[in-house]
């Protein structure tokens, strides 16, 4: 099937310029004063409706697109402002997304619990123990049984945990939106809105060399994943690290966390080469394995996390194991898919 739009690496493409990258930037920064404006009129990081957390998010999705486009393109920028900037943009996408981050690990672990074991989560007869009722299918009836006793008390030790740390992410927010680091980061976007501090030269220079450095960086680190391990649904290996004493990440996971920064740098270059034409469906459906890899991986962390709390029953600390066990198999399901995204893009693309 033939690409749809211009390829990065294809010499006989369109040229796009700094002239480009100029525009790009500025609807990019258009997009989050007018997000930035939006929020504060719904109520701030104080807010809780739909139309405030919408408004967050799209603070987050143009700061992104702005440090990313910020870094592949850079040599095309001032470079002192272009590396006073983009740093600071990374720390208002990142403190924006930890709430909304949070909120989602509980959300998915619940649903785990609920799925594996069959009990209503969380609530007054979670936080006392009482199991809700019987599961069907596996694991066993007996290991079902056993998981139902201890799920209860485990959704509410993941719930008190993770609301906390929302909680204190929904403070850190509030003050950050509130400091002068976070209005000079602002004023500094107003002023990208109308003038793009492009290098003397960028005019009339070509994107494409950038766009496919950024591209053949994400091909080298994929190339470097055991892609053949994920070929396969099922990683034993994988969980060797499981509930061991050791707080570090899983050692595997660096790897593909990283494909997943790149992916993105590779996509937001595409944008501003190619404006405002569909996205590939092929490189979404590999940033989305993507994404939930890296969901997955860390709702076992937080799982493993809650089983080394102290003084937990043995049935509460068994039911958080099986749920790291089985955030853990959506990890391996993630990379299958990834696996299975990427081929496919790369048959398509011979």
């Amino acid at each position: 099937m033939a690409q749809q739009h211009l390829d990065p690496t294809d010499p006989t493409a369109g040229v796009a310029t700094g002239d480009a990258l100029a525009g790009y930037l500025r609807a990019q920064a258009t997009q989050f004063l007018r997000a930035l404006r939006l929020h504060r009129e719904t109520g701030g990081a104080a807010g809780t409706g739909e139309e405030s957390v919408d408004a967050a998010s799209a603070l987050r999705r143009s700061a992104r697109r702005i440090s990313a486009s910020l870094h592949t393109y850079r040599p095309l920028l001032d470079p002192a402002w272009t590396e006073s900037l983009r740093p600071e943009l990374a720390w208002v996408s990142g403190t924006l997304a930890l709430e909304h981050t949070y909120e989602a690990r509980l959300e998915r672990l619940l649903q785990a619990l609920h799925r594996l074991s069959g009990a209503a989560l969380p609530g007054p007869a979670a936080a006392e123990g009482v199991p809700a009722g019987p599961g069907g299918g596996p694991p066993a009836a007996a290991d079902r049984a056993s998981l139902t006793v201890g799920a209860a008390k485990a959704g509410a030790l993941l719930d008190r945990q993770l609301t906390l740390a929302r909680t204190r992410a929904h403070s850190t927010a509030l003050q950050a939106l509130g400091s002068s680091r976070f209005h000079a980061v602002a004023d500094k976007v107003a002023v990208l809105a109308s003038e793009v501090p492009l290098a003397p030269a960028a005019p009339a220079t070509e994107l494409h060399p950038l766009a496919a450095a950024a591209q053949e960086r994400l091909t080298d680190a994929v190339a470097a994943l055991p892609l053949l391990t994920a070929g396969h649904p099922y990683n034993a290996e994988a969980l060797i690290h499981g509930l061991s004493p050791d707080p570090s990440p899983h050692p595997q996971d660096g790897p593909w966390h990283q494909v997943r920064l790149l992916l993105r740098l590779h996509r937001y270059a595409r944008e501003v080469l190619h404006g405002d034409a569909p996205a590939d469906v092929r490189i979404l459906a590999a940033g989305q394995a993507l994404d939930r890899h890296r969901d997955a991986s860390e709702a076992a962390a937080a799982a493993a996390q809650a089983a080394r709390t102290p003084r937990i029953t043995p049935a509460t600390a068994y039911a958080l194991g099986v749920l790291h066990a089985d955030q853990r198999h959506e990890v391996e399901a993630s990379r299958f898919a990834f696996q299975r995204a990427w081929q496919k893009e790369t048959v398509e693309a011979v």
